[in-house]
């Protein structure tokens, strides 16, 4: 069994397609199938099952999985010691982030500390905020940035930032230019991101603390982007709560109006596993956000 196996291995499980997994890893097909027979034969077990075209893991592939994620999280942190004695010459910084982080606050702070230090790969995973909490707490990621709040002992927490949800609607929308009660807003059709996303943990929150009944709230659409919900919206009846960073660009184009309905602030989390030794690398870019704090 080698390392290269157990990093086919755990592709194919995360994405239950031969297909998929090669293009994460950027194999042919017939390597990725090549190696889990291997594996397979090697041990006379079966790791998945073929349901039609389908990909299953079986009771040893679930049995697996958490082992293969363990060794080779250890076989990166080893990679990392040996980085570290070539100070920041070369080294990898698995960043995961959820959706809002990634796309609107993140890009320019990766940007600048690129530009100081080339040689380190920097490798963005983007998912909702219990995606990129649980990429942490697997290995899967060095360092994590969410929205929502994550209680895990295992994850030191640490606030990076700050953004507003704001609810948003077409132009022309009957709600948008005067105030309304909160029966208004459980009357409305909305559009919300996917359960897990902390802009949507963040705006029922702040939704019921101002009086409305969420279990009310009339869904119609869940999505996974503010792209999609905002570009849902542009031309219909449905609201949405969004980041105002993700607004902005097409409030300005007046493409879409903000409801005079204000919800808290928010905080952007920075998150580190516990009982992981952070890289140099790693290390410097968490210094380079705090010198740069915003």
């Amino acid at each position: 069994m080698t390392l290269e196996q157990l990093r086919i291995f755990v592709a194919v499980a995360d994405t239950l397609s031969m297909t998929r997994a090669s293009e994460r890893l950027h194999l042919t097909q017939p390597a990725v199938s090549a190696a889990i027979a291997a594996l397979e034969q090697r041990h006379a077990t079966h790791l998945f099952d073929r349901v039609g075209r389908r990909l299953e893991l079986t009771e040893a592939g679930r049995l697996f999985m958490p082992e293969a994620r363990a060794v080779l999280a250890r076989a990166d942190d080893a990679c990392r010691v040996l980085e570290d004695l070539d100070g920041l010459t070369r080294g990898e910084i698995r960043i995961a982030a959820s959706q809002t982080v990634a796309t609107y606050w993140l890009p320019r702070r990766m940007a600048r500390f690129a530009a100081q230090a080339p040689n380190v790969q920097l490798r963005l995973l983007v998912g909702n905020s219990a995606q990129s909490a649980a990429r942490v707490l697997s290995g899967e990621a060095d360092i994590a940035f969410v929205e929502a709040e994550v209680s895990e002992d295992l994850l030191s927490a640490r606030v990076v930032g700050t953004d507003r949800i704001g609810l948003y609607a077409a132009a022309d929308h009957p709600l948008v230019g005067r105030h309304f009660l909160r029966a208004d807003l459980e009357a409305a059709r909305w559009v919300m991101r996917e359960p897990g996303s902390g802009t949507r943990n963040h705006a029922t929150a702040g939704l019921a603390g101002s009086g409305v009944d969420v279990d009310r709230l009339q869904i119609l659409l869940e999505l996974p982007s503010n792209g999609a919900a905002l570009e849902a919206i542009e031309d219909g009846e449905l609201v949405t709560a969004v980041s105002e960073l993700a607004a902005a660009a097409r409030v300005g184009m007046k493409l879409i109006a903000p409801l005079q309905w204000p919800l808290p602030s928010r905080n952007f989390t920075m998150l580190l596993h516990r009982a992981r030794r952070p890289s140099r690398a790693v290390t410097a870019f968490v210094a380079g956000l705090e010198r740069g704090a915003s």
